[in-house]
C-alpha cells in the first residue's frame, strides 16, 4: 500500500483517507489480516464525470483495496472505471475520463505491485 499511496501521490493525486481495517479490528477486540484502503482521485476528472452522471458519486472518489490472504500473499484490488462507466451508464465524451482513470490505475498499480 506505501507504494501504490506514493505513486498515486506522485501523480498529483489527492489521498482522501488511508484505512487500516486491521488496525480497526484489533480496536474492538477481533483480528484481521493485514487489510488497508485507500481512498484517492483527482477531483477535476470526478467533478467533470458526476456534471454529467451525478450518481457515479457513489464510487468516487476512487479505491483500492490492498489485503492479505491466508497463505500470507499480498493482493491489490480496485474497481475498474470501465465496470463504474457500465454501472451508471457514462456514455459519449465521459468515456474519454473513464479511459484516462483506467489508463492511470493500470500504472500506478503496475508500479506498486512490480518487483524488483
Amino acid at each position: 500500500m506505501n507504494r501504490f499511496e506514493a505513486e498515486v501521490r506522485a501523480r498529483g493525486m489527492t489521498v482522501f483517507a488511508h484505512i487500516d481495517h486491521a488496525a480497526g479490528a484489533t480496536t474492538v477486540g477481533l483480528s484481521l489480516r493485514p487489510t488497508e484502503l485507500l481512498v484517492f482521485g483527482n477531483a477535476k476528472a470526478g467533478t467533470l464525470l458526476m456534471q454529467s452522471i451525478q450518481t457515479v458519486g457513489i464510487d468516487l472518489p476512487l479505491k483500492a483495496l490492498v489485503w492479505q490472504d491466508a497463505s500470507g500473499t499480498a493482493w491489490l484490488s480496485y474497481n475498474d472505471p470501465a465496470f463504474l462507466a457500465r454501472r451508471h451508464g457514462v456514455e459519449g465524451e465521459e468515456n474519454m475520463t473513464i479511459n484516462a482513470m483506467a489508463s492511470a490505475l493500470e500504472a500506478i498499480a503496475g508500479k506498486a505491485t512490480a518487483t524488483s
